[in-house]
């Protein structure tokens, strides 16, 4: 198993970037928030992924442990293949799609190309329970995330971080509420997983 490939760029592409490590040239399948990380970069290093089916060996490369992480998550979920969980990387970042998984806010991503509501609702079903203990928010990514899952959703966080809990404890107290509620529903949600 290659564990992750650390060498000169030589070619990249959208979502195909090419590590050359000693002589060889890795081509490997890839997000654009990877592509955007490295492609100014001479050396880098990405953490790797092999897909093996039946006809095919596909490498697939990612700038940190948390996109392969959720690389992983998004593909252990029925019917949604490396295509589909590259499309909703490319689009969002990992802090996000928790954020989205734990809000169940599957519109935003049907907002990644070939990405349906069927394959979003699954996807939220599937990982709600993983993604609260498997990911970790920074505070940064958990506000930006807020605020674009929903108005109600960002006036829950800010009112709940006025009370004084730090945004990581307001994210994983509101993982899980209906993304449809009121701000009074979603403080009253939180404040009670926050006691």
């Amino acid at each position: 198993m290659i564990y992750s490939l650390q060498g000169e760029l030589t070619h990249w592409e959208t979502g195909l970037a090419v590590i050359e490590c000693g002589g060889v040239g890795y081509a490997c399948r890839t997000t654009m928030n990877t592509i955007a990380k490295i492609r100014d970069l001479d050396e880098v290093k990405l953490f790797t992924y092999l897909h093996v089916t039946e006809n095919s060996l596909d490498l697939f490369g990612f700038a940190d442990n948390a996109e392969l992480a959720a690389f992983k998550q998004l593909i252990s979920v029925s019917g949604v293949g490396p295509k589909a969980a590259l499309s909703i990387l490319s689009d969002i970042t990992p802090s996000k799609l928790a954020l989205c998984i734990a809000a169940e806010d599957y519109k935003t991503l049907t907002k990644s190309p070939g990405i349906g509501a069927k394959i979003a609702q699954r996807i939220v079903l599937e990982l709600k329970d993983k993604v609260a203990k498997e990911q970790k928010l920074s505070a940064k990514d958990l506000q930006s995330a807020a605020v674009s899952a929903g108005d109600n959703f960002a006036e829950a966080m800010t009112a709940l971080q006025t009370l004084g809990f730090n945004p990581a404890q307001c994210g994983a107290a509101l993982s899980g509420a209906n993304a449809n509620a009121s701000v009074e529903d979603l403080i009253k949600f939180g404040l009670k997983n926050l006691a």
